[in-house]
């Protein structure tokens, strides 16, 4: 089913709204209850099956501003998820060839070697089982149950469909991240998406850097897979499940300073922030909690007023992965992600130096139209190298994976500190590229004969 009407200038700017998954992009409610169900399909017409189901049921973004609108079902699928389906040949080829080949086959591009390999990822991340993703958000208890049931009604009587791997998922009320950091505060602005940005000095970007069949930054149309039902109102979507260290984070503080206070400040240094989501770069001496729950102010700010870092190390976390307007090698406008992470697991109780074994992280979500230059470039050169910031044997201190040569520059004066012998806090434990298509093309899947 291909259009023969060439888009007009409309149809590539103006986004249509009602065709867009919400999950794609409705901010998430503050705190939620959630999870990710990962489905694997052993019958082509139970799956087609269960896509029309899921075709009726699954949120949009045209009520993306609406308060009451706030639980939602979003579906995307792996390559071999689509094969699964019956996508043909010709159309599977017209997709990005970095979701063709799958996040374990990139893995030497993104910095999962060693203990991120996929040889040590959760069963069934990163194999030939991962066919459809759910993600399931609500901002209360009863709210999930009642979207988990719809999902199980979806899915009843469908024995070709496998259910095969689940992570259940949350934000806690202060939005704090296992490390007991703030968390999910910088998001860009999208031209006729209805949601501002966060942060006032940003233009908002062209929807084309999120949603494909649209005009993005570089003035063009990213490839959007073909037919165009198929494609257009889609994205990519990234997703990683992240454990993170938190007693070697601690400990590794508690080594280098002095006193619990100079474990914060090196804490806040590391990130970016300090724990309430204030902004280094707008409170450099001490966390403002009043600031960091201040949604007007906590990403008004940009860092060309701080070359040197002295407020805000140049590799922190939340520099190297939005550099705004500081000078680094590249465009920042071209490489901008929608982040959608979860908190996972509980948190280690405050004052805990040691690891009482439990699982606990950050499952990672990413929306993007061109897998390479967004969410590869920033995860593979901003993240995993420090060529762009002129520290090329530095990379990122939270999510990169880090050996004995590894350091970090604390710019102050007059004499800079640097941190050497970085443990690695965050381990990848699997994970997949998968394609959120619009609502009309849930329904031309789940219909062989459209």
């Amino acid at each position: 089913m291909t259009s023969t009407t060439a888009p007009t200038s409309a149809d590539l700017t103006a986004l249509e709204l009602d065709d867009i998954q919400a999950g794609t992009l409705r901010p998430r409610p503050d705190p939620y209850a959630g999870a990710y169900l990962v489905l694997r399909i052993d019958d082509r017409r139970d799956g087609q099956e269960l896509v029309r189901r899921l075709a009726e049921v699954v949120s949009s973004a045209a009520d993306v501003l609406d308060p009451l609108a706030q639980a939602s079902l979003s579906a995307a699928f792996s390559f071999a998820g689509l094969r699964a389906l019956g996508v043909p040949q010709d159309s599977l080829d017209t997709f990005a060839p970095e979701f063709q080949q799958g996040m374990a086959a990139r893995a030497d591009k993104l910095g999962d070697v060693d203990r991120n390999a996929p040889a040590h990822w959760e069963h069934p991340l990163g194999s030939s089982d991962v066919h459809v993703v759910l993600t399931l958000l609500a901002p209360d208890v009863a709210r999930f149950e009642a979207t988990r049931a719809t999902a199980r009604t979806a899915l009843d009587k469908l024995p070709g469909i496998g259910r095969v791997w689940r992570q259940d998922v949350y934000s806690p009320f202060d939005g704090r991240n296992s490390f007991g950091f703030h968390d999910g505060i910088s998001q860009p602005g999208i031209e006729s998406s209805g949601l501002p940005g966060r942060n006032p000095h940003e233009a908002l970007l062209k929807p084309g850097e999120f949603v494909l069949g649209y005009l993005n930054e570089t003035g063009d149309v990213s490839p959007t897979p073909q037919p165009e039902v198929l494609g257009r109102n889609g994205s990519y979507l990234v997703f990683r499940k992240l454990y993170t260290d938190v007693a070697a984070f601690r400990r590794y503080l508690h080594e280098q300073a002095t006193s619990p206070a100079e474990e914060e400040l090196l804490a806040a240094k590391l990130f970016g922030r300090w724990p309430s989501g204030a902004p280094l770069i707008l409170a450099p001496d001490h966390d403002k909690p009043e600031l960091g729950a201040d949604p007007d102010r906590n990403n008004a700010f940009l860092y060309g007023d701080d070359p040197q870092g002295l407020m805000c190390p140049v590799s922190s976390h939340a520099r190297r992965m939005n550099p705004r307007d500081a000078a680094v090698t590249g465009e920042v406008r071209l490489h901008r992600l929608l982040r959608r992470g979860a908190t996972y697991g509980p948190p280690l109780p405050e004052g805990v130096l040691d690891d009482d074994g439990a699982d606990r992280g950050l499952l990672f979500a990413a929306v993007n139209a061109n897998l390479a230059r967004q969410y590869e470039f920033v995860q593979a050169q901003w993240a995993n190298d420090g060529k762009f910031i002129g520290a090329p044997d530095e990379h990122d201190p939270l999510i990169a994976a880090h050996d004995e040569h590894d350091q970090f520059t604390l710019p102050r004066k007059p004499i800079r500190r640097r941190l050497r012998g970085l443990p690695t806090f965050v381990v990848n434990r699997g994970g997949e590229y998968c394609f959120q298509p619009g609502i009309r093309a849930l329904r031309w899947l789940g219909d062989p004969d459209t």
